[in-house]
């Protein structure tokens, strides 16, 4: 099998998913946007997005149905499949459509823009996305006071998932200080390798630096 990857969120969490679970994957760094490779990666996701598995002659795209597949093959329950499933894909189905979608508003405008030279902060976008964070914070911060995990008593993908973009929340700016459970949880996720640091040993360069605007 392998992995085409990039250091952004969504590849980061497919990454970090193979190595908490040590799959047999070979990870390779990918740009397919670069000159010269939309056709090869075209043919291997129309979307030209990572992260992408490649297992045999089947190719599988988008992180939420890599972790799937790399849970399976482990026989892990970091994807339950029993009476917890249901909640798991409550956590996947929330998280993206609330609080990981607020975070990636924020992070849009305040990190990828000004990574790739976008354009100029849009500081309503901002705001609104700062206040679905806060709504969205609210309710794990009611969830998270007796338990370590979203789901059951271990760390599931739903983790991984729901705080994708919390490896950049200080670069973006996101005041996770104001939610002392979903901070205290998002601190227990950085103590697990895997998630900390899913780049390490790999060949995959760093990401273009911040050009910073004025907040």
């Amino acid at each position: 099998m392998k992995l085409y990857f990039s250091r952004n969120y969504n590849p980061r969490l497919a990454v970090a998913v193979a190595r908490y679970l040590n799959s047999p994957v070979e990870f390779e760094f990918a740009s397919p946007f670069s000159p010269g490779e939309r056709e090869k990666f075209r043919k291997l996701n129309p979307n030209l997005s990572l992260p992408i598995l490649v297992e045999g002659e089947t190719t599988l795209w988008e992180a939420d149905a890599i972790a799937c597949r790399l849970s399976r093959l482990a026989r892990s329950s970091f994807w339950p499949t029993d009476d917890v499933m249901p909640d798991l894909i409550r956590w996947l189905s929330w998280g993206y459509s609330n609080f990981v979608r607020a975070c990636d508003q924020v992070h849009f405008e305040r990190v990828t823009k000004q990574r790739y030279g976008l354009g100029p902060i849009r500081h309503e976008v901002v705001e609104a996305g700062l206040n679905e964070f806060a709504s969205s914070a609210a309710i794990l911060e009611q969830h998270l006071p007796d338990r370590d995990w979203l789901v059951g008593n271990e760390v599931t993908y739903a983790d991984f998932r729901v705080a994708c973009v919390l490896p950049f929340a200080e670069l973006a700016g996101l005041p996770l200080a104001r939610f002392p459970q979903v901070d205290a949880w998002h601190r227990r996720l950085m103590e697990i390798p895997a998630w900390r640091d899913p780049f390490a040993g790999l060949d995959a360069p760093e990401l273009p630096p911040v050009i910073a605007e004025a907040r």
